[in-house]
């Protein structure tokens, strides 16, 4: 019986960093960390299965955020964790990266897919990678676009929390001092292509280019190999050009 989920999820095909918990959802994974009471990364194919369902209009976003209840209750977030914190709900598997149907837009707004987000990130920059994204997996030449999001936190550095009034089971939730976002597009010719992002949790401006990293320093940061099934190290090593859209 095969019950190991890097066999059975489509997303999962190229690996993902350790962690504590995977949760698999019905069209994406998270990682999640108990310790940071958040995911340790969470990854999704953009819209997988598109063309079986392309004559069917976008769903509505949906906004039903609500609580994970895979995780223990001491190990995650509330609602009232976020609220008067200053932060956004910031989703690491975009809603509108996942908007073919309504079961597979609802999973996206789990807290577990949450990170507190500064907005002037949450609703600028960021939401132009996003949007990136989805401009590169449209195109004619694009198989597949595989996307790992991992908030993280820098050592030396004091982190800032939220929700220590919340009154759920004493839980504080810490802030990320940044995210990353990797996206590895795969083409109708089997040919893999890498671009890795950090952006710290504040407002940021300039070019996407200039956020662009090398994904070896981010494994290092986070912790692990984001794609641990793909052999050979230059894909992960050297930073790629940034595709004209972006």
């Amino acid at each position: 019986m095969v019950n190991d989920p890097f066999q059975m999820q489509p997303e999962l095909r190229y690996g993902a960093p350790v962690c504590d918990q995977i949760l698999t959802g019905r069209y994406s994974s998270i990682g999640y960390s108990w310790y940071f009471r958040q995911a340790k990364w969470a990854l999704e194919i953009v819209n997988r299965n598109r063309e079986l369902v392309a004559d069917l209009p976008d769903v509505e976003r949906l906004d039903n955020f609500r609580a994970d209840t895979r995780i223990p209750a001491r190990f995650r977030a509330s609602l009232r964790a976020y609220k008067g914190s200053g932060f956004d709900r910031g989703h690491l598997i975009a809603s509108a990266n996942q908007d073919l149907q309504n079961i597979q837009n609802s999973e996206t707004f789990l807290l577990s897919n949450m990170s507190p987000q500064h907005p002037d990130l949450n609703r600028r920059l960021w939401r132009e990678l996003e949007e990136g994204i989805r401009e590169l997996d449209a195109k004619e030449s694009t198989l597949e676009t595989y996307v790992l999001t991992c908030p993280i936190f820098y050592f030396g550095e004091t982190v800032e929390t939220i929700g220590e009034n919340s009154q759920d089971f004493g839980i504080d939730v810490p802030v990320p001092h940044a995210f990353v976002k990797s996206v590895l597009a795969e083409n109708k010719r089997g040919k893999l292509k890498l671009w890795t992002f950090e952006m710290k949790n504040k407002r940021v401006d300039g070019e996407l280019k200039d956020y662009l990293v090398n994904t070896y320093d981010m494994e290092q940061i986070v912790g692990g190999r984001f794609w641990d099934r793909i052999s050979g190290g230059d894909l992960h090593e050297q930073k790629s050009t940034i595709p004209k859209m972006w």
